[in-house]
């Protein structure tokens, strides 16, 4: 069976995994064994877009490292989003090791210590609470929230969405075009990805989508001057819920991740005030963003807005199990007799144990302040970078979530910005840097909140010499550094 080489519409959430650059690559640092390997791995597992064909083989991962089978070692900026407190964190795999030691099942109409304090912490931390809601809830101020736990963000997604119905006694949604909510099918229906949606449907009645807030790329030709603009993508989003009139919740990424997109001052407030003003729910899927990837614990935070539901997911688990959860207010805890999520595995003890341990260990080392303080001094190379490099049309980021775009003026008509992103992807994976293309052209750069300055600067070494390279390729110049 051939595979098919995805469109430039389905290039968002992924790299081109079936391009000449890697194909190249393959041939020139894929051995014998490892190549047994993966061709084993291709007939056992059903093929599918953004995972087949496999890159490599892994032997083993530490730190901000991962190690193939054949013992090359890459730094590791993407790491599906799962390794804020680095790869094999020993106090995540002392906690995991302790637990499994005790009671490594819960099954369900039980519930066990490990999960009561994650879900207590998780309720005290998460900034859920002071929403103005005027629905079927009470309304009052509740500082502390109410958690439910999933084995994946996925389903954290569902469970959120079935209780904003029951909340609200309404079923309509609103989400962000190109955003990415999961790959189930209600969480497609969400999500605004052509890769995850074309040919699949029906999809979920009542998801009405609505642009995304992107001062880089704004639909109403603002040239990022959003405070003269008057926000008119949040006015858009007012203008819906009041069209629709029975929207049960609006939700979305505080920051889209994976192009990095980051909303305008007071964005957010301004949908706030949408939501309450006609009776909508805010959810925040924060599910690969949260715990500190954007400086703070919580990447809502930032703009000082509290959702009504939180989901959260991916480094929940320590970079060691599969843990999800949503923390919503309290006053919406209205389900006594329905099923929200009924997972088997949700109130795993030792996947709490590993999140409790992830918390605690981002606390305890100051990551927070950490990761502010390396963010900042990333972004700064990255631009001082973007100097002296044409391809590199823009940087962005926030915590140790950045990256920058890939494209200029000076590339032929003839060129795919996407094939000069991906030989820039391939060239930093020969020299050991592993990265993620988001968008086509997007290179989307999340280390562990642990990384080092020097490691830092090896991956920034990286970068600036493989796209030298690439601008020697494609746009036939040699830029001094």
């Amino acid at each position: 069976m051939n595979e098919k080489t995805p469109q430039k519409a389905d290039r968002t959430e992924g790299d081109i995994n079936l391009s000449s650059a890697r194909q190249k690559w393959s041939e020139k640092f894929i051995g014998d064994e490892t190549r047994h390997w993966l061709e084993r791995d291709a007939e056992a597992f059903l093929h599918q877009s953004l995972s087949s064909p496999c890159l490599d083989v892994l032997m083993s991962c530490e730190g901000s490292t991962i190690t193939d089978l054949e013992g090359r070692t890459f730094l590791d900026f993407h790491g599906n989003s799962v390794h804020q407190v680095g790869f094999g964190n020993p106090k995540v795999l002392e906690a995991v090791r302790s637990q499994l030691g005790t009671l490594p099942f819960s099954p369900r109409r039980y519930t066990n210590v490990p999960a009561i304090k994650l879900a207590e912490k998780l309720g005290s931390l998460a900034p859920v609470g002071s929403s103005s809601f005027s629905g079927k809830v009470s309304g009052q101020n509740n500082v502390a929230g109410k958690v439910l736990f999933a084995p994946g963000g996925t389903l954290a997604v569902g469970m959120a969405l079935k209780l904003a119905r029951i909340v609200t006694g309404r079923f309509k949604t609103i989400s962000m075009w190109d955003a990415f909510h999961g790959a189930s099918l209600d969480a497609i229906s969400l999500g605004g990805e052509a890769l995850f949606r074309r040919g699949i449907g029906p999809l979920l009645p009542g998801t009405e989508h609505v642009p995304p807030a992107d001062p880089s790329s704004c639909l109403w030709d603002s040239n990022g001057d959003c405070e003269a603009c008057g926000l008119k993508c949040a006015t858009y989003i007012d203008y819906v819920l009041e069209k629709e009139g029975d929207v049960a919740a609006l939700i979305a990424e505080p920051v889209r991740c994976t192009n990095i997109n980051l909303p305008p001052k007071g964005y957010w407030q301004a949908v706030r005030k949408a939501c309450d003003k006609h009776g909508a729910l805010l959810i925040f899927d924060e599910t690969a963003v949260c715990l500190g990837r954007t400086g703070k614990m919580f990447a809502c935070e930032n703009y000082d807005v509290e959702p009504d539901i939180l989901t959260l997911g991916k480094g929940l688990g320590g970079g060691v199990l599969p843990m999800a959860a949503i923390v919503a207010r309290r006053d919406l805890d209205l389900a006594p007799d329905k099923a929200l999520g009924h997972y088997t595995h949700e109130k795993s003890p030792v996947g709490c144990a590993a999140g409790l341990a992830t918390i605690e260990f981002i606390e305890s080392e100051g990551l927070l302040e950490k990761t502010v303080e390396s963010g900042t001094y990333a972004v700064n190379q990255l631009v001082s970078m973007k100097t002296h490099h044409l391809l590199i049309r823009d940087v962005r980021g926030i915590g140790l979530l950045f990256g920058m775009e890939i494209g200029c003026t000076d590339l032929k008509s003839t060129v795919d910005v996407a094939d000069v992103a991906d030989a820039i992807l391939y060239g930093a994976l020969s020299k050991g840097l592993s990265f993620k293309i988001s968008q086509g052209n997007f290179l989307t750069l999340t280390p562990p909140l642990t990384i080092t300055k020097d490691e830092l600067d090896h991956a920034m070494n990286i970068l600036d010499s493989v796209i030298t390279e690439v601008e020697q390729k494609f746009l036939g110049i040699h830029n001094e550094l």
